[in-house]
């Protein structure tokens, strides 16, 4: 197990620990408003905590929210646990009639979806406003196929 610790010295020559920002811990909060669940994301999702990842996935499909937009601006990498929480949730969204989208993902993270194939299957965005452009169109092409 690699750790990384930092060390820096105060005014008196003291030394000590700085938090690394590659190594923060993973955190999810979710937001809900309206119809949507906004679920920001942070960290390292490379090792997680399983009961942490199916308590925040069981708050979220409890709100039985109609849309699921994640944003993973602020997560460095992902491992399988963060893979399996995305496929997850996204695999919740659809079953219940929903709508997901995943957005603001950094390079090193999309190389990973890119080489599992996740996103092939789970819709991205670049930001927030890109994503709430897309959950909005499929409910308009809902709407049209369900009036047809």
């Amino acid at each position: 197990m690699l750790i990384n610790i930092r060390l820096r010295l105060d005014t008196h020559g003291v030394p000590y620990r700085i938090e690394d920002p590659l190594s923060k811990p993973m955190l999810i909060e979710v937001r809900q408003k309206d119809e949507i669940c906004l679920v920001r994301c942070e960290g390292h999702f490379i090792t997680a905590d399983q009961e942490y990842l199916r308590a925040k996935k069981d708050e979220i499909t409890g709100a039985n929210c109609k849309k699921v937009l994640v944003d993973f601006s602020d997560v460095s990498d992902i491992g399988s646990a963060g893979i399996g929480f995305i496929v997850g949730l996204y695999t919740s969204a659809k079953n219940s009639g929903g709508r997901f989208v995943l957005v603001g993902i950094r390079s090193r993270v999309r190389e990973v979806l890119d080489i599992t194939r996740v996103s092939t299957a789970i819709p991205l965005a670049a930001d927030i406003a890109s994503g709430l452009v897309i959950l909005s169109e499929e409910r308009l092409a809902e709407g049209i196929k369900n009036q047809g």
